[in-house]
Protein backbone atom coordinates (compact mmCIF):
# COMPACT_ATOMS: atom_id res chain seq x y z
CA UNK A 1 0.00 0.00 0.00
CA UNK A 2 1.10 3.14 -1.46
CA UNK A 3 0.23 6.26 1.94
CA UNK A 4 0.80 10.22 1.09
CA UNK A 5 1.37 11.85 4.36
CA UNK A 6 0.68 15.28 3.69
CA UNK A 7 1.82 17.63 6.82
CA UNK A 8 0.88 21.09 7.08
CA UNK A 9 2.18 21.90 10.24
CA UNK A 10 5.32 23.83 10.44
CA UNK A 11 6.05 22.59 13.95
CA UNK A 12 7.98 19.37 12.95
CA UNK A 13 9.36 19.19 16.58
CA UNK A 14 6.97 19.59 19.67
CA UNK A 15 3.46 19.60 17.25
CA UNK A 16 0.35 18.00 19.02
CA UNK A 17 -0.70 16.85 15.72
CA UNK A 18 2.34 15.68 14.09
CA UNK A 19 2.86 13.61 17.36
CA UNK A 20 -0.44 11.76 16.75
CA UNK A 21 0.10 11.17 13.38
CA UNK A 22 3.53 9.71 13.88
CA UNK A 23 2.13 7.07 16.06
CA UNK A 24 -0.37 6.44 14.27
CA UNK A 25 1.87 5.58 10.96
CA UNK A 26 4.66 4.06 13.24
CA UNK A 27 2.06 1.84 14.10
CA UNK A 28 0.54 1.21 10.49
CA UNK A 29 4.26 0.09 9.78
CA UNK A 30 4.84 -1.88 12.33
CA UNK A 31 2.01 -3.89 11.47
CA UNK A 32 2.08 -4.05 8.23
CA UNK A 33 5.73 -4.56 5.63
CA UNK A 34 3.71 -3.40 2.73
CA UNK A 35 3.30 -0.34 3.35
CA UNK A 36 5.39 2.57 1.92
CA UNK A 37 5.03 5.97 3.61
CA UNK A 38 6.24 9.32 1.32
CA UNK A 39 5.69 12.40 3.71
CA UNK A 40 5.03 15.85 1.79
CA UNK A 41 6.10 18.89 4.41
CA UNK A 42 4.06 21.03 2.72
CA UNK A 43 5.48 23.85 4.64
CA UNK A 44 9.11 22.67 3.04
CA UNK A 45 8.01 22.10 -0.26
CA UNK A 46 8.90 24.39 -3.42
CA UNK A 47 5.02 23.78 -4.78
CA UNK A 48 4.41 25.71 -8.08
CA UNK A 49 2.48 28.67 -8.05
CA UNK A 50 -1.31 28.62 -9.02
CA UNK A 51 -0.23 32.22 -11.42
CA UNK A 52 1.15 33.14 -14.36
CA UNK A 53 1.78 30.94 -16.86
CA UNK A 54 -0.21 27.90 -14.74
CA UNK A 55 -3.16 29.98 -14.19
CA UNK A 56 -3.13 30.54 -17.55
CA UNK A 57 -3.01 27.01 -18.60
CA UNK A 58 -5.63 26.22 -16.20
CA UNK A 59 -7.99 28.64 -17.88
CA UNK A 60 -6.86 26.73 -21.22
CA UNK A 61 -7.76 23.88 -19.91
CA UNK A 62 -11.23 24.70 -18.54
CA UNK A 63 -12.42 25.67 -21.71
CA UNK A 64 -11.60 22.61 -23.28
CA UNK A 65 -8.33 23.73 -25.15
CA UNK A 66 -4.67 22.07 -25.24
CA UNK A 67 -2.07 24.00 -23.20
CA UNK A 68 -0.07 25.80 -25.42
CA UNK A 69 4.14 25.10 -25.48
CA UNK A 70 4.80 28.60 -23.78
CA UNK A 71 3.11 27.14 -20.69
CA UNK A 72 4.35 23.51 -20.84
CA UNK A 73 7.10 23.36 -18.78
CA UNK A 74 5.65 25.47 -15.76
CA UNK A 75 2.37 22.97 -15.86
CA UNK A 76 5.15 20.03 -16.35
CA UNK A 77 5.46 21.50 -12.04
CA UNK A 78 1.57 20.94 -11.67
CA UNK A 79 1.14 17.65 -13.22
CA UNK A 80 3.91 16.29 -10.96
CA UNK A 81 2.23 17.19 -7.81
CA UNK A 82 -0.69 16.17 -8.97
CA UNK A 83 0.56 12.48 -10.27
CA UNK A 84 2.43 12.26 -6.31
CA UNK A 85 -1.66 12.75 -5.18
CA UNK A 86 -3.09 10.62 -7.34
CA UNK A 87 -0.29 7.32 -7.38
CA UNK A 88 -0.77 6.98 -3.65
CA UNK A 89 -3.31 4.23 -2.44
CA UNK A 90 -4.01 6.20 0.91
CA UNK A 91 -3.70 9.40 2.51
CA UNK A 92 -3.21 11.09 5.65
CA UNK A 93 -3.39 14.92 6.21
CA UNK A 94 -1.79 16.22 9.50
CA UNK A 95 -3.36 19.58 10.24
CA UNK A 96 -4.17 21.98 13.28
CA UNK A 97 -7.12 23.80 13.06
CA UNK A 98 -5.99 27.93 12.27
CA UNK A 99 -8.59 30.52 12.55
CA UNK A 100 -11.44 28.21 12.23
CA UNK A 101 -9.57 26.60 8.72
CA UNK A 102 -7.35 24.95 7.31
CA UNK A 103 -3.21 26.27 7.72
CA UNK A 104 -2.84 28.39 4.33
CA UNK A 105 -0.08 25.73 3.42
CA UNK A 106 -2.94 23.18 3.06
CA UNK A 107 -4.78 25.23 1.14
CA UNK A 108 -2.17 26.46 -1.23
CA UNK A 109 -1.60 22.74 -2.00
CA UNK A 110 -5.17 21.61 -2.57
CA UNK A 111 -5.42 24.83 -5.07
CA UNK A 112 -2.19 23.64 -6.87
CA UNK A 113 -3.49 19.83 -7.56
CA UNK A 114 -7.68 20.03 -7.58
CA UNK A 115 -7.43 20.47 -11.80
CA UNK A 116 -10.13 19.90 -14.16
CA UNK A 117 -9.18 16.56 -16.30
CA UNK A 118 -6.80 15.32 -13.39
CA UNK A 119 -8.64 14.79 -10.13
CA UNK A 120 -12.40 15.83 -11.58
CA UNK A 121 -13.47 16.38 -15.04
CA UNK A 122 -16.95 18.01 -16.79
CA UNK A 123 -19.72 15.59 -18.07
CA UNK A 124 -21.32 16.17 -21.47
CA UNK A 125 -23.99 17.87 -18.91
CA UNK A 126 -21.65 20.74 -17.48
CA UNK A 127 -21.63 18.71 -13.84
CA UNK A 128 -18.28 18.09 -12.27
CA UNK A 129 -17.47 14.48 -12.15
CA UNK A 130 -15.00 13.41 -9.74
CA UNK A 131 -11.95 11.23 -10.59
CA UNK A 132 -10.32 9.64 -7.38
CA UNK A 133 -13.41 7.03 -6.06
CA UNK A 134 -12.31 4.02 -3.59
CA UNK A 135 -9.55 6.14 -2.16
CA UNK A 136 -9.56 6.24 1.94
CA UNK A 137 -8.13 9.13 4.28
CA UNK A 138 -7.57 9.90 7.86
CA UNK A 139 -7.11 13.55 8.54
CA UNK A 140 -5.83 14.20 12.09
CA UNK A 141 -6.18 17.85 13.44
CA UNK A 142 -6.07 19.55 16.92
CA UNK A 143 -7.38 22.66 17.81
CA UNK A 144 -6.63 24.93 20.94
CA UNK A 145 -10.38 25.54 21.49
CA UNK A 146 -13.19 22.88 21.87
CA UNK A 147 -14.72 22.80 18.47
CA UNK A 148 -16.56 19.25 18.80
CA UNK A 149 -20.15 18.66 17.90
CA UNK A 150 -21.57 19.26 21.77
CA UNK A 151 -19.29 22.61 22.04
CA UNK A 152 -20.96 25.52 21.71
CA UNK A 153 -18.13 26.50 19.43
CA UNK A 154 -19.31 23.69 16.78
CA UNK A 155 -21.03 26.17 14.07
CA UNK A 156 -17.11 28.06 14.43
CA UNK A 157 -15.68 25.18 12.93
CA UNK A 158 -14.88 25.28 8.92
CA UNK A 159 -11.77 23.27 9.43
CA UNK A 160 -13.31 19.64 9.08
CA UNK A 161 -16.66 20.36 6.17
CA UNK A 162 -14.26 22.38 3.93
CA UNK A 163 -11.87 19.21 3.50
CA UNK A 164 -15.04 16.36 3.49
CA UNK A 165 -16.32 19.29 1.03
CA UNK A 166 -13.12 19.23 -1.13
CA UNK A 167 -11.95 16.28 -1.10
CA UNK A 168 -15.32 14.43 -1.31
CA UNK A 169 -15.44 16.62 -4.85
CA UNK A 170 -12.62 14.69 -6.42
CA UNK A 171 -13.77 11.31 -5.27
CA UNK A 172 -12.63 10.78 -1.76
CA UNK A 173 -15.51 10.41 0.29
CA UNK A 174 -14.17 7.83 2.92
CA UNK A 175 -12.50 10.40 5.39
CA UNK A 176 -12.12 10.13 8.97
CA UNK A 177 -11.42 12.69 11.20
CA UNK A 178 -9.33 12.40 14.62
CA UNK A 179 -9.68 15.00 16.72
CA UNK A 180 -7.42 16.53 19.39
CA UNK A 181 -10.08 19.24 21.06
CA UNK A 182 -8.99 21.82 23.25
CA UNK A 183 -5.41 21.51 23.95
CA UNK A 184 -4.65 24.57 24.96
CA UNK A 185 -7.55 25.07 27.57
CA UNK A 186 -5.09 23.68 30.37
CA UNK A 187 -2.56 20.67 31.09
CA UNK A 188 -5.25 18.13 31.87
CA UNK A 189 -7.35 18.95 28.71
CA UNK A 190 -4.39 18.93 26.29
CA UNK A 191 -3.30 15.30 28.35
CA UNK A 192 -7.28 14.34 27.97
CA UNK A 193 -7.82 15.32 24.59
CA UNK A 194 -4.06 13.80 22.90
CA UNK A 195 -4.95 10.24 25.16
CA UNK A 196 -8.80 10.21 23.29
CA UNK A 197 -6.72 11.06 19.71
CA UNK A 198 -4.37 8.26 19.90
CA UNK A 199 -7.14 6.00 20.91
CA UNK A 200 -9.45 7.49 17.72
CA UNK A 201 -6.28 7.02 15.16
CA UNK A 202 -6.08 3.27 16.21
CA UNK A 203 -9.53 2.72 15.38
CA UNK A 204 -9.66 5.19 12.50
CA UNK A 205 -6.78 2.62 10.50
CA UNK A 206 -8.49 -0.69 11.57
CA UNK A 207 -11.88 0.65 10.20
CA UNK A 208 -9.88 1.38 7.61
CA UNK A 209 -8.87 -1.63 6.29
CA UNK A 210 -4.95 -0.36 6.83
CA UNK A 211 -4.48 -2.71 9.70
CA UNK A 212 -6.15 -6.18 11.49
CA UNK A 213 -8.62 -4.34 13.81
CA UNK A 214 -7.12 -6.69 16.74
CA UNK A 215 -3.47 -5.41 15.91
CA UNK A 216 -4.71 -2.02 16.00
CA UNK A 217 -6.35 -1.83 19.01
CA UNK A 218 -2.76 -3.51 20.87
Amino acid sequence: MKLLHIVASPRLDGSTTLGISRELLGKLARERSDVDIETLDLFQADLPAIAGDNIEAKYTLLTGMPIGREHEQSWRQIEREIARFRDADAYVVTAPMWNFGIPYALKYYIDCIVQPGYLFRFDENGIPRPLLEGKRMIVVTSSGSDYSAASPLHSLDHFEPYLRTIFGFVGISDVTFVHAHGVDISPEARAGAVATAMTDAATAVATAGWVEESAAAA
